[in-house]
């Protein structure tokens, strides 16, 4: 079969059809564009000729290379159109019985070599190849919007795909400049699928009561590196698209409580607080710009108690060396005095817990999240007991923001935030390995282009410990009692003996 796709049809022009147009054009195919709405084709080709055009007086393109494009790319009228297309793209309506028989016009009239593939992101390729007399030339070529600056590409192949016909899709999409990775026909795929974790668990902190949206977007963005926070991302993606993808795969696993949705989207979604688009979502938007509310201030205090650091705190040494730059009074006793802050730092369980298990004052006793080292932020995250007093809530915030680094104070936490949406992230991601959905080479590849995360989840998981992230997991199960926190065996394995979760050598 030919890597080269010379003519392609694409089925489709909204604004997924008009960008993989775009770049099947510039990587050097006759592109023929089909919609059933009258004049859509025509539309989106004046549109993707004025983005060209854009290009053209940017210097970024020759006049040369934009008559080229220009000459490559034509509406077609109907499905008999595409009769001489060696590939036909889907990106029609998520229906399946609409696929099904755009599939099967399409397979009466394209020559028993062109391969056929469907844009699908929630669909079952196999599904959608069932009613084909020959399913073993349908794939899944998912591209994410905008199509032409997201650069990766899934190739998705059914239970009946032939091997050849990812291979050639694949070969294709790197010559349109994009990056593939191969993925099983499972809900989601790889980006979706591994997606899950970032905003579900933090609507689940929210609902907890533990912090507002804006909080848990600081606390993302400045420990743990991510570009947006998870209400400002789900904002941007809007309600109307994320929350139905939520649903979707949690019903397609069969209620996986790992994918479990929140009611509070479904409530935003009713209510018509979709995000940008709408001007209100988590946050409210003028001219465009979300308006967040003001952080505030550290309280100002007349002293500082002691500090004593629990013997069992993540990081002890590390955590130690800070309170001395901060010019905290160290208390090294085997337990703390009558006056001292009992500072504890722990991977996964709430303060309330650590706070009754030490046998410490809950009234004293506050945590501080130690997974990522603190010269690697820019926020630190206290978290209170519902007995914490308030003047030591006071005194440790005073205390940890001396240097001017941002503090967060939050309610008790199993994982405090970081910990929770990071483990959760890495634990996901850890299963598609295990169900062998794809390669970890093309998880973080896929994650990273798609999502846009700082780093792949299993580089995640390496970079802050898979024994660590294992801690936080089997001690949240404790503290919740759900089995979302389930580890899943690759992680359980690997971390309790110490492999990588992204390298991995193949036997």
């Amino acid at each position: 079969m030919k890597n080269q796709f010379s003519t392609i049809g694409i089925v489709g022009a909204g604004a997924m059809g008009r960008g993989i147009a775009q770049i099947a054009a510039q990587a050097g195919s006759r592109v023929l564009l089909l919609d059933m709405q009258p004049d859509a084709a025509e539309s989106a080709r004046q549109s993707i000729q004025a983005q060209w055009q854009r290009l053209l007086e940017k210097g970024r393109i020759s006049s040369e290379q934009m008559t080229h494009w220009a000459s490559q790319l034509q509406p077609a009228a109907a499905v008999a159109d595409l009769a001489s297309c060696d590939l036909v793209i889907e990106a029609i309506v998520e229906r399946l019985d609409a696929k099904q028989a755009l599939f099967k016009q399409l397979e009466a009239v394209v020559g028993p070599q062109a391969v056929l593939a469907t844009n699908t992101s929630s669909l079952a390729v196999t599904a959608i190849g069932a009613a084909l007399q020959r399913p073993e030339r349908l794939a899944g070529f998912h591209f994410f919007n905008p199509v032409p600056l997201m650069k990766v590409v899934e190739v998705i192949g059914g239970l009946k795909t032939a091997p050849a016909v990812c291979e050639a899709l694949a070969q294709y999409a790197r010559q349109m400049g994009h990056t593939p990775v191969q993925a099983q026909d499972t809900p989601g795929f790889i980006v979706n699928h591994a997606g899950r974790g970032f905003g579900t668990e933090a609507l689940r902190i929210v609902s907890e009561g533990v912090a507002d949206f804006a909080t848990i977007d600081r606390i993302l963005r400045d420990q743990a590196g991510f570009k947006l926070g998870p209400f400002e991302l789900l904002d941007l993606t809007a309600l109307d698209v994320s929350h139905p993808v939520m649903e979707s795969i949690y019903h397609q696993y069969y209620e996986e409580p790992r994918f479990r949705p929140s009611v509070i989207t479904a409530q935003r979604l009713a209510g018509g607080m979709l995000g940008k688009k709408v001007g209100e979502g988590f946050y409210r938007y003028e001219n465009g710009v979300a308006q967040i509310p003001t952080e505030p201030a550290a309280p100002e205090v007349s002293s500082i108690p002691p500090v004593w650091v629990s013997p069992r705190a993540a990081r002890r040494a590390e955590l130690y060396q800070l309170l001395k730059d901060l010019g905290a009074s160290i208390e090294t006793g085997t337990s703390p005095s009558q006056t001292a802050i009992s500072l504890v730092a722990p991977l996964g369980f709430d303060i309330t817990t650590v706070a009754v298990v030490e046998r410490l004052d809950p009234a004293r006793t506050i945590g501080i999240d130690m997974l990522i080292d603190d010269a690697a932020t820019r926020r630190r995250v206290l978290a209170t007991n519902p007995a914490t007093r308030v003047d030591i809530r006071d005194a440790a915030h005073a205390l940890f923001a001396r240097d001017g680094k941002a503090v967060s104070v939050i309610r008790d936490s199993g994982g405090f935030v970081t910990q929770r949406v990071v483990a959760t992230i890495v634990n996901i991601a850890s299963d598609i390995c295990q169900q062998q959905i794809c390669s970890p080479r093309d998880l973080e590849t896929a994650v990273t282009l798609g999502l846009g995360y700082p780093l792949g989840p299993l580089a995640m998981g390496d970079r802050w410990g898979p024994t660590n992230i294992l801690e936080v997991l089997f001690n949240m199960q404790t503290v919740y009692g759900d089995p979302r926190y389930r580890p899943s065996p690759w992680l359980r394995r690997r971390g309790a003996i110490g492999l990588s979760l992204a390298h991995v050598e193949e036997h």
